[in-house]
């Protein structure tokens, strides 16, 4: 471990053990230092990497914050760095994986928690979705919001922002999956429609199975194209696929 690691960890423990809790202002940089055991130049090193991270907050003029801590934020840089594996055929494809392990759960879950206007707003969505499916950017619009609305009904933020960073590195997929397969919007819709029909029974395994079965597709179509490994040459950003 580097020392700038160690300097890290060492502010992290004093987060850990409540010592400066979400919203609380760390001593003046040499007074952490001093705090710490570490030179300057550490301390701010491991500050700089806290904030970055989003547990730290450094206000110009005011000093330095730690943040809610909320997971929403902390797991904001998610998608980012999802992004950055764009034209990794491995990665993309493990990531297909870790939503087709968690999504039909979240769904599942959805549908044991899901209140009457949450349900409405899926159902918005879904609409959105009949009315544009002839318009493959805005179907895959509504599709994402679809999908937003049904994790966010679990009431897990946690989960909710997993997901959504896992999402945002597929849409493009879906995208180009409209343009090269006519009958794809057709089966998408009747997928999401299984989906919401069980969240309205309000049936957890029928919910699981709808939303699996989405995935499952999703999944197996983009592993079908991407054997051929110049797939990912295809169109300007890749292959995209509606899920």
């Amino acid at each position: 471990m580097s020392l700038t690691d160690r300097a890290i960890e060492q502010i992290r423990e004093l987060i850990r053990t409540g010592a400066l809790p979400p919203g609380s202002k760390l001593p003046p940089e040499p007074e952490l230092a001093a705090q710490l055991g570490l030179s300057r130049n550490l301390a701010r090193e491991a500050v700089k990497a806290l904030a970055v991270a989003r547990v730290l907050e450094v206000r110009r003029g005011d000093g330095t914050y730690v943040t809610s801590l909320q997971p929403s934020l902390l797991l904001e840089g998610l998608g980012g760095a999802v992004e950055l594996l764009q034209g990794d055929t491995v990665a993309l494809l493990d990531l297909m994986e870790v939503r087709r392990l968690l999504e039909p759960v979240a769904t599942a879950l959805a549908a044991t928690r899901i209140t009457d206007e949450q349900l409405a707003e899926v159902k918005r969505h879904l609409d959105a979705m009949r009315a544009a499916r002839d318009d493959v950017e805005q179907l895959n619009v509504h599709d994402a919001a679809f999908h937003r609305a049904v994790v966010a009904a679990t009431g897990n933020e946690t989960l909710l922002t997993l997901l959504e960073g896992i999402s945002g590195r597929t849409l493009r997929a879906r995208i180009w999956r409209g343009l090269v397969d006519d009958q794809a919007s057709g089966r998408t819709l009747a997928e999401h429609e299984a989906i919401f029909d069980a969240l309205s029974s309000r049936d957890a395994v029928l919910t699981h199975a709808a939303a699996l079965m989405h995935v499952n597709h999703t999944e197996r179509w983009l592993r079908d194209h991407l054997r051929n490994a110049d797939s990912l040459e295809d169109g300007p950003q890749g292959p995209r696929v509606h899920g």
